[in-house]
């Protein structure tokens, strides 16, 4: 079946209708949108020497925690209230909060108040990265706008390696507080340009703010995460925190959603899951990126370090050929989909490339090169290349302007929440599977002098003799690998999420509607009828 309205050469995208100077103002988006998606990770090397300085070994996980919280927390508030106000303020406010907690950080003399900086900064990050995006949606329609969302995309995908890498230089060569530091001239000068160079239309009429929906996020999110970063690490899954947490989270979840169908003003509008677009590239983005990548980047570097002996820093280089691969395919995508109007079939190979990674990475051994695993990271990358935003970008265009801020924020909020549950249930799953070969291949005596599974570092474990060493890494494998084929399993139902995918050609203008946010636009719903399957 083809789409009814077929484009003509002469209906193709004309760039002379972007704004003034927006070349200007797209750089600088871009540069927010990395900073906020940067500080995500760029902790992350850095920790061991943060917590010896500031004395703060317990409190060490809170530090990457906080801002992964606070930044999935705003998301969904900066979308909506952005659709509802106007995006320009809300945009200079987030760039002044995440240099505000850049500052808080940078100078922190305790764990404290790194962690409350961490925090603040996060507060900031979550609303860059959906601002940034939905600025786009507003200023460039939706045909031109696929070769403006593919950078943003890979500049996402390159935060992820860029950020430990970064970190660990400042760390060697300057100092760790650098890791903030850095915000403060970049962010200014983001924020100068923005004020100078956005604008943006500008909403009127009262808003009413919905505290109990924002509050009950609030408490799911944040139980959510502590959930999955406690699970298995501070505590055991059975112990009454944790547990507590999870039936919290649930409750927290239900009476959110719950709360969502009476407010004037809903923070995630239940109207939104009216659009099988919205449902379906939400949930495919949330398992091919929010598990898929995020699973393989947290856990390929530690094994890498492990297997191979390689250091941190190179185990990071080593992840190098993953960003070539998503800036390869994620630009070229974007400029192909400006040009015909269609997106479906760019997820469809995408999530293939990255289940048929997954297989790969579940059939590596000790004696694999290290090459043909790079090999793997580059396929990996171009897959996602192909998924990222190009997901994104479907789901803006089943939406009128004056919703894409809400529909952008929420298939990003899913997707982060995919990518905490997921990284955390691999975790648990792995850490089981590691304790039980650990067990299977060594001698008790052997494994009480080794210690516990979760105090095993690359360092410990190629000090060994070189018979128990062999034995470490080969648990280490078996643990490990086999877990890339289950995810490759869920990965499957991915592929069979983007075949579903609806097609509906990408707009020429960006038509406004003058529809009531507190109902669901008629436009999301028209546009799932007619979108075609193919």
């Amino acid at each position: 079946m083809t789409d009814p309205s077929p484009t003509t050469k002469a209906e193709q995208p004309d760039s002379s209708a972007l704004p003034q100077r927006f070349g200007l103002l797209f750089a600088s988006l871009m540069t927010t949108m990395l900073l906020a998606s940067l500080d995500q990770t760029i902790v992350s090397t850095a920790l061991p020497t943060v917590v010896g300085e500031l004395h703060g070994l317990d409190h060490m996980a809170w530090v990457t925690t906080a801002y992964i919280m606070a930044a999935t927390i705003g998301m969904p508030l900066y979308g909506r209230f952005g659709d509802l106000i106007g995006r320009k303020a809300l945009l200079l406010g987030g760039i002044g909060v995440f240099i505000a907690g850049s500052i808080l950080a940078g100078a922190a003399s305790s764990m404290t108040m790194l962690i409350i900086g961490r925090a603040v900064q996060g507060l900031g990050g979550g609303g860059l990265m959906i601002t940034s995006q939905a600025i786009i949606a507003e200023l460039v329609p939706p045909r031109e706008r696929a070769r403006f969302m593919a950078p943003l995309g890979a500049v996402f995908g390159l935060s992820s390696v860029g950020g430990p890498l970064l970190g660990g230089w400042f760390t060697d060569t300057v100092s760790w507080r650098w890791c903030f530091w850095i915000n403060l001239p970049v962010g200014a000068a983001a924020l100068a340009v923005c004020a100078f160079a956005l604008r943006t239309p500008r909403k009127s009429g009262k808003v009413t703010i919905d505290y109990l929906g924002i509050t009950l996020m609030a408490v799911a999110v944040a139980a959510t995460v502590l959930v999955a970063d406690w699970g298995g690490n501070q505590y055991g899954w059975t112990d009454p925190l944790v547990l507590g947490l999870a039936v919290g989270a649930v409750v927290a979840w239900i009476l959110f959603f719950s709360s969502q169908s009476r407010a004037a003003e809903p923070i995630v509008p239940l109207w939104l899951f009216r659009s099988r677009i919205f449902n379906i590239a939400t949930l495919t983005g949330l398992i091919v990126v929010g598990v898929g990548m995020f699973v393989v980047v947290a856990y390929l570097p530690t094994y890498l370090q492990m297997v191979y002996g390689v250091s941190a820093t190179e185990s990071g280089l080593l992840l190098v050929p993953m960003i070539l691969g998503l800036m390869g395919t994620a630009i070229p995508s974007g400029l192909l989909i400006s040009r015909t109007g269609r997106y479906k079939i760019y997820p469809i190979i995408g999530s293939l490339l990255v289940t048929i990674t997954a297989v790969l990475l579940s059939t590596m051994d000790v004696d694999t090169p290290v090459t043909v695993v790079s090999g793997y990271t580059f396929l990996l990358g171009a897959g996602v290349g192909l998924v990222i935003q190009n997901l994104v970008l479907a789901v803006q265009n089943a939406f009128p302007t004056s919703a894409v801020g809400t529909a952008t924020s929420a298939n990003n909020f899913f997707r982060e929440i995919g990518a905490t549950i997921g990284t955390a249930v691999v975790g648990a799953a792995f850490a089981q599977r590691l304790t039980d070969q650990l067990s299977a291949r060594l001698a008790s005596s052997s494994v009480s002098g080794l210690g516990d599974s979760n105090s095993l570092t690359p360092s410990l474990v190629h000090s060994l003799p070189e018979q128990l060493q062999d034995s470490v890494i080969d648990a280490y494998q078996h643990a490990l690998t086999p877990i890339f084929g289950y995810v490759a399993a869920l990965l499957v139902v991915g592929v069979l999420l983007a075949l579903a995918l609806p097609q509906k050609e990408l707009a020429l203008t960006n038509s406004d509607m003058s529809a009531s946010l507190s109902a669901a636009p008629p436009q999301s719903q028209e546009s799932d009828r007619t979108a075609t399957r193919t």
